[in-house]
């Protein structure tokens, strides 16, 4: 049995290229689960994006979605929404103005340069919202709502800690749960700015990146780095 308590995995980028997650990447996944670690998809994705990936929904115990906004059982398909949505106008008025929009049960999106347009309507609004990147996207979402609160929900029915969780990611929106796991990890195709704040960058991209990161977890081999960080 592995020593950590919880593996949290980011998805696109991470163990996803172009939205699809390699037979190699879930066996990895399957083992970590096999050595007695609960498991955690924490993305911006909404859930209706894994209609047609039961295989890869069903490697995790929690799935957190919509960066933090949903939060997802594959077991028991139960469903919890974790704060309400920003006002139905809001997306409207974006649309109105020629921004392109996709709004999910919490989260409300668009992509950059529109973020300036996003910021001033939050203001002309009186919103209390606030604004996540990740990698081109622009997410809007209520205060408080992030990766680490959805994570930390997921952890709290399972009695888990965060300093019992690996966790691995690849851009802006994955900073906030990986500074607060136990052991943080990035994926060689991570942002610089991701990579110059974890404990360990694995060698490979994506996919490949975790299942080394995960096979060395498994092998003891990250010992010294575990180590460091119980200092």
């Amino acid at each position: 049995m592995m020593k950590w308590l919880a593996f949290a995995t980011d998805f696109d980028g991470t163990i996803a290229t172009d939205g699809m997650v390699d037979e190699a990447t879930m066996q990895a996944l399957q083992r970590v689960r096999d050595a007695g670690a609960a498991t955690f998809l924490v993305t911006g994705r909404g859930l209706k994006d894994f209609a047609g990936a039961p295989g890869v929904m069903g490697l995790f115990d929690s799935v957190v979605a919509e960066n933090g906004g949903v939060l997802y059982s594959p077991l028991t398909k139960e469903t919890r929404v974790m704060a309400p949505p920003p006002p139905p106008q809001f997306a409207a008025e974006l649309g109105r103005r020629g921004i392109p929009v996709a709004a999910g049960q919490v989260i409300v999106a668009t992509v950059e340069p529109h973020e300036v347009a996003v910021l001033e309507l939050i203001k002309e609004m009186a919103l209390e919202l606030h604004v996540i990147f990740n990698k081109g996207a622009v997410m809007v979402l209520p205060a408080g709502v992030n990766k680490a609160s959805g994570l930390q929900a997921a952890l709290d029915i399972r009695g888990i800690l965060f300093s019992g969780v690996v966790g691995v990611g690849d851009a802006e929106n994955d900073h906030a749960f990986l500074e607060r796991c136990g052991l943080s990890a990035a994926v060689a195709n991570a942002l610089p700015a991701l990579k110059e704040r974890v404990n360990f960058v694995t060698r490979s991209n994506a996919g490949a990146g975790v299942a080394e990161l995960i096979d060395s977890l498994l092998r003891g081999d990250l010992e010294a780095v575990e180590n460091k960080q119980a200092q």
